[in-house]
């Protein structure tokens, strides 16, 4: 066990060198680090060992890890589901107000966290490529994994920033230097790494827990990323693909959705990446509001958020809180603010089987299948405790039932990995939404700007 820690930390060490200055690069022994790679990849369990590390990092990596600079929260500041509690915090405001600065620290650190797991995920398979003492099961379930992290980290990447250098190599020389490519190109590569991910991963949870990603969760994210290119046909045959799958449901208890390997889960984050010191999620510890310790909290969330909901919604009885002495709501989807206790409760959930629902409503709809829609869209409904659409209760018209997908998506996912913020855009919402609250907005507001220090390499 102890060799195991070293040749996980040794290997953390080697491929993060990347966010170290280049001088410090010069004085690296090239044997040394062959060394370490050979080590790692000499067996299975080495390499095993290593994946868990970069899952580990999902949970360290600020954009990933649910915490101030994460996307859950930046992009809620940047819709309107989010404000910040603190309007003298000049970064968070930024995001909320929609006029980010180049030398944002959160922008920073929200692409570098992105950019971090795809040098990790590079450096792990340019390892697992020229690996001798692996078996085949074990390496291809491996490069799937590796190939799904790194679309989905050029997936957020390249929906909030637009044209992005595409990295496929550890070399940090090349990296350095690296240009922006241009957004189709990336789209290009995330898809071939779903597809890729898809036939090398199985349909089962290797290790039995849901912080391993499996042939769905690459079938999940694929099925997202055709629903954004307006791919219909492809998106309704994926999410699909999960919907029928025996290996998921939709749970009636909103209390267990967020539970470490729910089965509504497709993908979820453990907290044990922080090194076994705390075993709540970082969801939890910033969007809810401690009773007795609330003037730790970040954000609350937005009037309008609370407005869209209907009476009766089980998600606004069991999803918000309102804190008496800010006198403000807040999200409690985790209910876990601060733990050390084993087992661990709560997971951050990244995929959950709803989305697949409504990508499959959103691809009808504009398939003409306006039924097969409702039904897709009565099912969220029905767990949230509200009256089902018939023909008998909405107009049914394509367009009225779009903008009921996209409000249940608002009610569904508000806090959750940057969903209504990306909806906007995709759609070509944003200015129509957020305008009239920013009388500053302009077009380009859709896209956050590269950051300083990347603008000087």
């Amino acid at each position: 066990m102890k060799i195991k820690k070293i040749i996980y930390h040794a290997t953390l060490v080697l491929i993060s060198f990347h966010f170290i200055a280049c001088e410090e690069f010069i004085t690296v022994d090239a044997p040394n680090n062959k060394l370490i790679r050979s080590e790692v990849f000499k067996s299975d369990e080495t390499a095993q060992s290593a994946m868990r590390g970069i899952y580990n990092e999902m949970y360290m990596a600020a954009f990933s890890n649910g915490s101030r600079s994460s996307v859950s929260v930046l992009c809620g500041l940047s819709a309107d589901n989010l404000q910040s509690l603190s309007t003298s915090n000049i970064p968070r405001m930024q995001f909320q107000e929609n006029e980010i600065t180049p030398d944002n620290q959160n922008n920073f650190e929200l692409w570098q966290g992105a950019y971090h797991i795809i040098y990790l995920t590079n450096s792990f398979l340019e390892g697992l490529y020229t690996a001798e003492g692996l078996s085949t099961e074990i390496a291809n379930r491996l490069e799937g994994e590796a190939r799904f992290i790194r679309a989905f980290a050029f997936f957020y990447l390249v929906n909030l920033y637009g044209d992005v250098p595409l990295i496929l190599t550890s070399n940090y020389r090349d990296n350095e230097l690296a240009s922006r490519t241009e957004e189709t190109i990336i789209h290009d590569q995330i898809i071939s790494d779903l597809k890729e991910a898809r036939e090398l991963l199985s349909a089962t949870y290797s290790d039995g827990e849901k912080t391993q990603v499996n042939q769905y969760a690459a079938t999940a994210l694929l099925a997202r990323m055709y629903l954004y290119l307006e791919d219909w046909s492809n998106a309704e045959r994926l999410s699909n693909e999960v919907i029928e799958a025996d290996t998921y449901e939709i749970l009636e208890n909103l209390e267990e959705i967020f539970l470490a390997n729910s089965t509504e889960a497709i993908w979820q984050i453990s907290p044990l990446g922080d090194g076994e010191m705390t075993t709540h999620t970082w969801d939890g510890a910033i969007q809810n509001i401690d009773p007795d310790l609330w003037f730790f909290a970040t954000v609350k969330l937005s009037e309008g958020l609370i407005e869209v909901f209907e009476p009766g919604d089980k998600r606004l009885q069991e999803w918000i809180g309102y804190n008496e002495s800010l006198e403000v709501y807040f999200a409690k989807k985790y209910k876990v603010i601060n733990s050390s206790d084993f087992p661990i409760k709560e997971y951050s959930t990244v995929l959950r089987l709803p989305e697949q629902y409504l990508i499959r409503a959103e691809a009808r709809i504009h398939q003409g299948n306006l039924n097969g829609a409702m039904a897709d869209i009565n099912v969220i409904r029905k767990r949230a405790g509200l009256e089902l659409l018939s023909s008998n209760t909405v107009d049914i018209k394509a367009d009225a039932l779009m903008n009921i997908v996209l409000e249940e998506r608002r009610k569904e996912f508000f806090t959750e990995w940057g969903h209504r913020w990306l909806d906007l855009k995709r759609t070509r919402r944003s200015e129509a939404i957020l305008s009239p609250g920013n009388p500053s907005w302009e077009n380009t507001d859709v896209l956050y700007p590269i950051p300083q220090q990347e603008r000087i390499k």
